[in-house]
């Protein structure tokens, strides 16, 4: 990569895209193309081929996707499958049609295998079920990474993928119909405080185990790959750190000074036991996250105060 490469980020305004955005600016790469939903629709073939034909970006990352937690994934599966689909199709097929100099997919630790053995291995994928309150987002993005294995395989082409694990920081989604859990949490602890409630309900048993990235270490190590990496094999991008939900909760409630009571409600699902990704193939390409949970979670509550105006809060 060069410094002046056109570098097109799909998804640049949501929590993943803007991180990448950050660091690539940070890293001194100056020519950043990006398009909001309204601009330019990804779910739209002629419109994606028109961009490309225009722009022609040297460089692409697909951090474009419809995302969702629990509640989000089990009441609009067709949606997140379609979506999803035909914005990597469009992507994909236009950065090998006009050439682009290398791709980076983004997937999600949640497309490996329900029971998948922990921390769970890149050569997991495929090998089990799916989490079936996940199942439609998972296939639609395992689809999006065998398509650039195919596309690198048969054509040669630059395109590589990773897949992160649970994401929290800046410009996440607080919207209690479809937020992951991190800040869905930060946001309930916070009203609760703020209106002198006595108990926040939290879904499920709390006892999940669950890794969590902080989205700019995310983004770092994101830049890292498209300067250093060529595998056709997908790699992983987390801690290697794990913590219960009930712990993370802990966490939460702690650095938003609620002092009330944590009700859990069994009657609701808990998802996946347990997901650690194994970091071995990162580490030993010569990446390491810096941002531990802890102080993760004081910088992702200090933007959501600072920005509770314009954050995504829509279903207040």
């Amino acid at each position: 990569m060069n410094k002046t490469d056109k570098i097109y980020v799909a998804g640049h305004r949501g929590l993943v895209g803007s991180a990448i955005v950050r660091s690539l600016q940070e890293k001194g790469y100056t020519n950043i193309v990006g398009r909001t939903h309204k601009e330019l629709d990804l779910t739209n073939q002629a419109d994606v081929n028109r961009f490309f034909e225009e722009e022609k970006p040297d460089i692409v990352v697909l951090a474009a996707a419809k995302v969702g937690g629990i509640n989000a994934n089990n009441t609009k599966p067709a949606e997140f499958a379609y979506e999803n689909m035909q914005v990597q199709c469009n992507v994909i097929k236009c950065c090998h049609d006009f050439k682009v100099k290398k791709l980076l997919f983004l997937g999600s630790t949640c497309i490996y295998p329900r029971m998948a053995p922990q921390p769970i291995p890149e050569d997991a994928l495929l090998t089990g079920p799916l989490e079936e309150t996940n199942e439609a987002y998972a296939i639609a993005k395992i689809a999006g990474l065998e398509m650039c294995k195919f596309f690198k395989r048969q054509y040669g082409d630059d395109f590589i993928s990773c897949m992160p694990t649970n994401l929290y920081g800046p410009h996440d989604n607080y919207n209690l119909q479809d937020s992951h859990v991190l800040p869905a949490m930060i946001r309930k602890f916070h009203e609760a405080k703020e209106k002198g409630e006595a108990t926040v309900e939290l879904w499920g048993t709390g006892s999940p185990l669950r890794e969590f990235l902080y989205v700019d270490d995310m983004a770092d190590a994101c830049v890292f790959l498209l300067e250093n990496y060529s595998g056709e094999q997908h790699v992983n991008i987390g801690t290697g750190k794990e913590v219960t939900i009930k712990e993370l909760a802990e966490t939460v409630r702690k650095t938003v000074g609620f002092e009330g009571e944590i009700r859990w409600n069994p009657e609701m699902p808990d998802g996946t036991p347990r997901k650690l990704t194994k970091v071995d193939k990162l580490h030993e390409l010569g990446w390491h996250h810096k941002v531990e949970l802890e102080e993760g979670v004081k910088l992702a509550y200090e933007w959501f105060k600072e920005n509770i105006g314009c954050a995504r809060m829509e279903g207040r």
